[in-house]
């Protein structure tokens, strides 16, 4: 996921606890509202289960619990964002999903120094968009075990 200058990310915007995060859009598979999730024993705390969507059954991760952010009850607002990365698809509850955006290369910047920790290690940079910045996120991190 390297900038290419002149080159605009189309991204879809999410939110988790406070902060709006961000993935590129030709990750995103689909949307969907939370749904029953069952439960697959031995697993890390953060992976909820499976979901059997659309005749596919897909791993269910909360982004909340991955990132170590404390858990809450899903709400009316509450999203799966079912991605695919290289040929695996797995569905990240987030708080929200807001919207689909266009950010030029050059709102982009590389991930502050100050952060200094594990979760750093999932960003892979931060962008403004208007008032709005955005931590976009380095998907194969985040999924790695």
């Amino acid at each position: 996921m390297t900038a290419i200058q002149g080159v605009e990310w189309k991204v879809i915007a999410f939110r988790l606890k406070d902060e709006e995060y961000a993935i590129p859009v030709q990750y995103v598979r689909s949307i969907e509202k939370i749904q029953h999730i069952t439960r697959v024993p031995r697993t890390a705390h953060y992976v909820k289960g499976v979901i059997n969507l659309r005749g596919v059954v897909t791993p269910i991760i909360d982004l909340r619990e991955r990132f170590g952010f404390p858990s809450v009850p899903y709400s009316e607002q509450t999203r799966i964002i079912i991605v695919s990365i290289k040929d695996f698809e797995v569905g990240l509850i987030v708080d929200a999903a807001n919207d689909v955006l266009d950010i030029p290369s050059s709102s982009m910047e590389p991930p502050p120094e100050a952060i200094g920790t594990v979760a750093a290690d999932y960003i892979h940079g931060v962008a403004r968009s208007g008032k709005r910045l955005l931590i976009l996120l380095n998907l194969e991190k985040v999924l790695e075990k």
